[in-house]
């Protein structure tokens, strides 16, 4: 079974600058990439297709990265997933609450596709 990413953003060209970045994953070790466009959906499809690794922006419509790290962390059979929360907001306050919240990781845009990539190989132990 392949394993798979997902990636939520609200920004259409930002999902697809990710999948863009990510794209040597499918080819190289036939990862499977998913997305979605706000944090309910984030949610829907975490529960549904139980992926390996997500990238997740923290500010969306109607559920933001932080309620879906909790929604997440709440879920016994989801907490260990890896999060990687990428967003503008850079301070020590945001990173520390989304990491309290459950991120493995927090980044900040604009982000170096190479460090998205490297960061996904290291978390899904393809290195």
């Amino acid at each position: 079974m392949p394993q798979k990413i997902l990636i939520v953003d609200d920004e259409a060209h930002l999902r697809m600058l990710l999948e863009q970045t990510l794209e040597d994953l499918v080819e190289e070790n036939g990862v499977e990439l998913l997305t979605a466009s706000d944090g309910r959906e984030a949610v829907e499809m975490i529960r549904e297709h139980r992926p390996d690794l997500v990238f997740l922006d923290v500010m969306m419509p109607h559920m933001n990265g932080h309620e879906v790290c909790e929604q997440v962390a709440r879920d016994e059979h989801l907490r260990d997933l890896p999060i990687v929360l990428l967003t503008a907001r850079g301070q020590d306050l945001d990173r520390r609450r989304g990491l309290e919240l459950g991120a493995c990781r927090y980044m900040t845009k604009p982000f170096d596709p190479d460090d998205i990539l490297e960061l996904a190989r290291q978390l899904l132990a393809l290195e």
